[in-house]
């Protein structure tokens, strides 16, 4: 699927050079001596105070989402736009996506989708390269500086494990079932999930998520809380997920409420 913002067309003045005065195209000879304006007397003359300059009037938000229906097509936006986040497309491509859309609705298509179309794969794998490396040389500076935060530990697999609240029980082994909440976000602060939002512990087998987890939650204690830094090797590599892009560095916030031992 492909999501559209709409944009205004940018509206271009030609700028005209001030036309020349009449006074200043008459030769010398012919002006007029100029002559001393007579002296008044009694007050001096008082300046009219300046008028306070208008202000113009705020533009006019969106419309409130009111229905169940507004807010489902709302929704139907917001999917769309995730499935262009691979194409990195800039407002101006964004726009020319606008254009196809209501192009598309006249039934005036620009160009012909048979061929056309076949193309768009070859498009979504040179964007995504594009992105990933962007991904990946952010990734790379933001992993050096959490491994010289206090109490950061970098392990040889690349992870960074920072503890923020000490565990009092065991510690989980990788057959062992966990529950936990957590909140994942990227290094740009954009957080992806969340199972606080959703008011309910994640539970899985530590050895059924990423490799990242898989060796962080092992260091972690019951009732303790951890950061856990993972590199895109150790979590999604470069092909990504829905609103993780290829590359990406994650950080995950994790508390380890309990451990379910391996039946």
């Amino acid at each position: 699927m492909r999501g559209f913002i709409l944009f205004l067309p940018a509206i271009l003045l030609a700028q005209t050079p001030p036309a020349k005065s009449p006074a200043a195209t008459q030769p010398a000879a012919t002006k007029a001596p100029a002559t001393k304006a007579p002296a008044t007397t009694g007050a001096p003359a008082t300046k009219a105070p300046a008028k306070a300059p208008a202000t113009a009037p705020k533009p006019a938000g969106p419309p409130p989402l009111t229905t169940d229906e507004q807010k489902e097509i709302y929704a139907l936006g917001l999917t769309m736009a995730r499935s262009l986040q691979p194409f990195d497309l800039s407002p101006a491509e964004l726009d020319i996506l606008k254009r196809a859309l209501s192009d598309a609705v006249a039934g005036k298509p620009a160009v012909e989708l048979n061929e056309w179309g076949p193309r768009i794969q070859g498009l979504a794998t040179a964007r995504g390269a594009r992105v990933t490396e962007r991904e990946k040389a952010a990734s790379a500076a933001y992993l050096a500086k959490c491994a010289t935060e206090p109490g950061a530990v970098k392990t040889e697999s690349g992870l960074v494990y920072r503890e923020q609240r000490p565990g009092t029980g065991d510690s989980p082994k990788a057959t062992d079932t966990v529950k936990v909440h957590y909140r994942g976000t990227l290094v740009n602060g954009t957080e992806f999930d969340s199972s606080y939002k959703r008011n309910e512990p994640a539970q899985f087998p530590l050895n059924g998520v990423v490799r990242c987890w898989t060796e962080g939650v092992q260091k972690m204690k019951v009732g303790g809380k951890s950061t856990l830094v993972c590199p895109s090797d150790l979590a999604y590599g470069d092909q990504g997920r829905p609103g993780i892009p290829g590359g990406a560095t994650l950080i995950f916030e994790i508390e380890l409420l309990e451990i379910a031992p391996a039946k």
